[in-house]
């Protein structure tokens, strides 16, 4: 959690990062982290049904996409989730190889390890953008 409020006042508008690691590694958790930090008072949901949530907190807009039952390339189009990548949304995507192809490059990857007692993180920056947040966490 104390990653997730640090990396919170990392973001930047239009950012991509795509969240990986296995179920249970706390991909939604770093998210439920994030906008609490925000100062996001509601209920923070995993998308794994709806696909994607949609939030704002601290005046971002923050989209939520859980692509772990993703499987028509076509639904990514009638569903309207390109639209969702607008320069504007701060999209944080779990699960990102199931859209491999649809999906714009990420700025941040972040990879998550089980470890016997707690987690590990990899960080990677893939942008300036990305190289930009980077360097925030570390300051």
């Amino acid at each position: 959690m104390a990653f997730s409020a640090r990396l919170a006042h990392a973001l930047a508008p239009g950012m991509v990062i795509y969240l990986r690691g296995d179920l249970g590694a706390g991909k939604t958790t770093l998210v439920r982290g994030v906008l609490n930090a925000l100062g996001y008072q509601g209920r923070v949901k995993s998308p794994t049904y709806t696909l994607v949530e949609q939030y704002e907190a601290a005046g971002l807009h923050l989209r939520h996409f859980d692509l772990y039952r993703f499987r028509d390339p076509e639904e990514w189009e009638t569903a309207g989730f390109r639209d969702e990548f607008d320069g504007r949304n701060i999209c944080l995507v779990e699960w990102p190889q199931q859209a491999e192809g649809l999906l714009p490059h990420a700025d941040v990857e972040i990879v998550f390890e089980i470890l016997p007692a707690g987690r590990n993180i990899a960080l990677h920056a893939h942008t300036q953008t990305g190289n930009e947040c980077l360097n925030k966490l570390q300051s």
